[in-house]
């Protein structure tokens, strides 16, 4: 068998970045006082921290809004995780051995981790949990894409477990490191009053434990007394710092900003520009900035009817926008474009689309014209045999971040100025979002995903079976590349193989508009320590390194 085994000075070294360090060293920090402010790490006392979203589900499995992430792991913990070069390290498992014909990986467990409830976590459990996801309707996303390969898991020993495949598949190991592939207590699974929502009765192995939940208003976390199985990753060991954390769910950014300089939360997530100086201005706050992984934020085209079956009304589309300009005027100097659909914070970026397409008035008006969307309406907008050029782009709000319904606004004024588009937007609940793409009811999806692996997003956005294919794109190829850069461990090639596939969606169909890399920013007294991002992902880390300073 290959091995890949965590060498005792690896963990050591690892371990050794503590939580002082995490919190001085934090990328992109900018504010009044230095990060060490807030002196040397010690235990006690609660904090409140705004967050932007409120999460639709607290069952890990179910987990899919990337602005929640920061709350799974407080809770639960998988059975590996990643460091900053996005290679895999231990968790719940302390190692993993992977097969020569990479059918196989088995894995050796933790044996001193309990739930939250007293149940021991073993291999068993591991198998309750993937055996809980493969069941009909409960994660189709997850098994449709991480676990598309997995065939049987089989528990060897208590402390042993082996995934078995169908097909080499090197995203089940970044389905081992991800929220999906947490572990939650085998009598959860079986007693919880409503799995899928969660809640105080589904529990984890995490150093906290959900308290209460309010709806609308915010959520409470106690410390786990007994935890003591921290990654290498994390700034130290053994139990959280604080005693306990609250999150306030303030869904404006101006409300978010005004509680944390009047002092009513100690942190919040999600500053835009307009408020970044409130933060940097001030000698008591400061602000760290971090690019997520996995997915640009973009507008992906449904090919499947008018008018977006027509290549050249999507090139057109792309055209009429000029990019920059409209991240400018609703971010400032503060977002990262995106040119392709990966993120530029992913190891499978390709930067050959960079200022090849967009911003070409001329060039969009010609297209149109060509596609026989020649007449105009008396208000502006094109028309092709009575009927006027509008595309529908529906935004779920429980999925609404960044400002995206003002990049939204923004984007509707471009392309009827520049080409006479009707972008129609609707900010509208989950259900009815869900209810309109399932219907075919759309022009326009918008979307961005912080899976680890960018990978696993393309499977998900892009596959002719992806449970959120919403292009609905139905191209051999382009599954072929996908299954290709499933199948390969090998980063140079995968690298190669994932370049093909930008080239196809970006450069030779325009399946999408591709507009900005997702950010996280983090806003915080100087007197709060430890805040971090979590590794690779880019997002905000849990509170398990937190504390409060002197």
């Amino acid at each position: 068998m290959s091995t890949a085994r965590f060498q005792p000075s690896l963990l050591a070294a690892l371990a050794s970045c503590l939580a002082l360090t995490l919190a001085a060293c934090s990328p992109g920090t900018t504010g009044g006082t230095p990060a060490g402010a807030a002196g040397p790490p010690r235990s006690g006392g609660s904090l409140t921290w705004g967050i932007e979203t409120e999460p639709i589900t607290f069952n890990p499995h179910l987990y899919a809004q990337a602005k929640a992430r920061l709350l799974v792991w407080n809770s639960f913990e998988s059975l590996l995780t990643h460091d900053r070069t996005g290679a895999p390290v231990p968790w719940l498992a302390t190692g993993y051995q992977a097969s020569p014909d990479g059918l196989a990986y088995t894995l050796k467990l933790r044996t001193d981790v309990t739930f939250h409830d007293g149940e021991r976590f073993d291999a068993a459990a591991v198998k309750a949990n993937i055996d809980q996801l493969r069941q009909p309707g409960y994660a189709p996303t997850v098994a449709a894409v991480q676990l598309r390969n997995l065939k049987t898991v089989e528990v060897l020993a208590p402390d042993t477990v082996r995934f078995v495949l169908t097909a080499p598949d090197v995203l089940i190991l970044d389905f081992l490191a991800s929220p999906q592939g947490a572990q939650i207590s085998p009598q959860s699974l079986r007693t919880a009053r409503n799995i899928k929502a969660g809640g105080t009765d589904v529990v984890g192995t995490g150093p906290f434990i959900l308290d209460r939940y309010v709806p609308g208003q915010e959520v409470r976390y106690r410390k786990n007394p007994a935890y003591n199985w921290a990654p290498p990753t994390a700034g130290h060991t053994g139990p959280a710092y604080l005693e306990q954390i609250t999150y306030r769910f303030l869904k404006e950014s101006s409300v978010r900003v005004g509680a944390l300089t009047a002092n009513q939360v100690q942190l919040i997530e999600g500053v835009p520009a307009t408020d970044q100086q409130l933060i940097t201005g001030n000698p008591n706050l400061r602000l760290i900035r971090e690019l997520n992984s996995g997915s640009a934020y973009s507008y992906y085209f449904n090919v499947s009817h008018p008018p977006f079956d027509d290549e050249r009304v999507r090139r057109a589309f792309r055209d009429a926008v000029d990019v920059d300009a409209v991240l400018q005027a609703v971010y400032r100097d503060t977002a990262t474009r995106a040119w392709s659909v990966v993120s530029p914070a992913s190891r499978l970026y390709d930067k050959r689309f960079e200022g090849t397409y967009g911003g070409n008035a001329a060039r969009a008006n010609a297209l149109l014209d060509a596609a026989g969307w020649t007449r105009r309406d008396a208000a502006g907008y094109r028309v092709k045999d009575g009927r006027r050029l509008t595309v529908r782009l529906l935004q779920s709000a429980p999925y609404v971040r960044d400002r995206r319904d003002i990049l939204a606004q923004a984007v509707q004024a471009a392309v009827k100025q520049s080409a006479g588009i009707d972008l129609a937007i609707s900010v509208v609940d989950q259900g009815t979002a869900t209810e309109a793409l399932n219907g075919n009811r759309y022009e326009v999806f918008d979307n961005s995903r912080a899976d680890t692996d960018a990978g696993a997003a393309l499977n998900l956005l892009l596959h002719s079976a992806g449970a959120i294919n919403r292009t609905q794109v139905n191209d051999p190829e382009l599954d072929r590349l996908l299954a290709a850069g499933q199948a390969t461990g090998d980063p140079v090639q995968r690298a190669r193989i994932y370049a093909d596939l930008q080239q196809r969606v970006v450069a030779d169909q325009a399946l999408l508009l591709p507009l900005y890399a997702p950010a996280d920013q983090i806003a915080a007294s100087t007197a709060v320590g430890g805040i971090g991002f979590e590794p690779t992902a880019g997002v905000p880390a849990s509170a398990y390194d937190l504390w409060i300073g002197h």
